[in-house]
């Protein structure tokens, strides 16, 4: 099982997001588990995460970020901007996916 953790402002934008990935992960029949959490819980949440994604408008926290996330080896990267607007849950699933990849 895989954990991934989508993070934005409130919250609330990434909730599609995350419930297109899952419907694509379930139709491949991938073991993750998925959820949208608001900017003040990341670090709360991290240490649950496989990797995590944080939405566009937040991509000026990336290197604060990054150095939380490094102590819990959880890759972290910004989500791509037209996958994010268009709601691209496979896009983002494949970018999570290859960051953990990446990381292992």
């Amino acid at each position: 099982m895989k954990n991934i953790v989508l993070a934005c402002s409130a919250g609330m934008s990434t909730s599609l997001l995350v419930a297109k990935m899952e419907e694509i992960a379930s139709e491949t029949e991938m073991e993750v588990q998925i959820w949208a959490v608001a900017q003040d819980k990341i670090t709360q949440e991290m240490e649950k995460a496989d990797v995590l994604l944080i939405g566009p408008q937040m991509r000026f926290l990336k290197k604060k970020l990054s150095k939380a996330a490094s102590e819990w080896n959880v890759p972290i990267d910004v989500i791509d901007p037209i996958a994010y607007g268009r709601i691209d849950g496979e896009a983002v699933l494949n970018k999570a996916l290859e960051l953990l990849n990446e990381n292992s």
